[in-house]
């Protein structure tokens, strides 16, 4: 996507790898099954995979978490979740469930067992305003989970979402499966007054340009 980002793939979801001056952050680690695609994938971007200093997940949800004990297994990076979400990362607690809008319950009903995941460890929570080794700063976006983040890095004007946002039919909605719709909408608000060129989604397709008009324009029809 960019000389520092790059996208990895899933039957379900995304994840991404930021690149710094270190090694790298991964961001979300996709569902179960692909940790040693992820370790290919990072030999082949990277040189090695034990360039990985960082796995940071934007929630709880099991397509966001599923590889991470895989991850483990090969990797000794650091791995971050929100304070609010790290139970359920660790399989201390099963995710709350989503209040569902009447137009998403066909749809959960096909993919809704992605959100509960294998357990991992987590070695350290993190809060708003936390500036990750590599220069992603966190952003706390409640309303899809209650310990949603996205992570953000101004020079770059880059920004990743999470599922706070997703892409859709070459454009963007609200992220779907919600906890607060309401709250949800808050921190859509929130990243649209970020200077952002470059903004990426737990699903759908990212805008590679002009990301921040496009989110100014979500909310404006929210």
């Amino acid at each position: 996507m960019t000389p520092r980002l790059h996208l990895l793939r899933f039957e379900v979801g995304q994840c991404y790898v930021w690149r710094d001056d270190d090694g790298a952050t991964l961001v979300d680690s996709g569902p179960r099954g692909h940790g040693d695609d992820i370790a290919h994938a990072l030999d082949t971007v990277l040189g090695s995979r034990a360039a990985l200093h960082t796995v940071v997940v934007t929630h709880c949800h099991g397509d966001h978490t599923g590889s991470l004990a895989e991850i483990r297994r090969w990797s000794t990076a650091s791995v971050f979740a929100h304070e609010l979400d790290a139970a359920c990362v660790r399989g201390e607690r099963a995710p709350e469930p989503p209040v569902l809008e009447e137009w998403e319950r066909p749809l959960f009903a096909q993919v809704g067992a992605h959100l509960a995941g294998p357990p991992a460890e987590v070695d350290a929570t993190v809060a708003d305003g936390d500036v990750l080794r590599g220069g992603l700063r966190v952003l706390h976006v409640p309303g899809h989970t209650d310990g949603s983040i996205a992570l953000y890095e101004p020079d770059a004007r880059v920004l990743l979402t999470g599922d706070t946002i997703a892409g859709h039919d070459g454009g963007v909605i609200l992220g779907v499966f919600n906890r607060d719709r309401a709250r949800l909408a808050e921190s859509v608000r929130l990243l649209s007054a970020l200077d952002v060129e470059v903004a990426c989604f737990g699903h759908g397709d990212p805008v590679v340009a002009g990301a921040g008009e496009v989110l100014r324009a979500l909310v404006r029809d929210l």
